[in-house]
């Protein structure tokens, strides 16, 4: 596959979105030059992955071809399957986590974050029976960098159940 940049990428999907944006709109939306997008244009062009037709004398229409559709379903298709590798990583170690927790049956945590990394615990969690404290009392769950740690309150006794 013909490596994609970026800005390409987005490019496609804005016009795919809106055959009839012009290039200022791109421009705005993108937050890059008109010159640049005039430059991505013509490369997306070169490579065969949209057509350019003439509406009028001041207004274009852009339309993705068939190659440029596959390019654009291929990248599609990567990022989500990427996403749903992370997010299986990520639900391997919650059920991990989860089943230490009730190994040493604890059965109430307060989940210090928000995020997507924490909802997939929370969700883990609520699926194993573990309630929310709605403040930090005993144990405490966070995610650090790409895992999981569980954090005993200061001043809680030992048990943390």
């Amino acid at each position: 596959m013909t490596d994609v940049k970026q800005h390409e990428y987005t490019l496609l999907n804005e016009i795919a979105q809106d055959s009839l944006v012009t290039q200022a709109g791109l421009s705005d939306r993108l937050g890059i030059a008109v010159g640049s997008v005039n430059w991505y244009i013509k490369r997306l062009v070169q490579r065969g992955w949209i057509k350019v037709s003439r509406l009028d004398r001041t207004r274009l229409k852009y339309d993705l071809t068939s190659d440029g559709m596959a390019v654009f379903t291929r990248r599609a298709v990567l990022y989500a399957r990427d996403s749903l590798k992370v997010y299986s990583d990520f639900r391997s170690k919650a059920k991990k986590l989860v089943t230490e927790l009730k190994r040493q049956g604890i059965k109430r945590v307060y989940l210090d974050g928000d995020d997507s990394m924490m909802d997939i615990l929370r969700l883990t969690c609520i699926e194993a029976g573990i309630s929310f404290d709605h403040s930090p009392r005993k144990i405490i769950l966070r995610a650090s960098s790409n895992d999981y740690q569980i954090v005993e309150h200061q001043g809680s006794d030992s048990s943390g159940r």
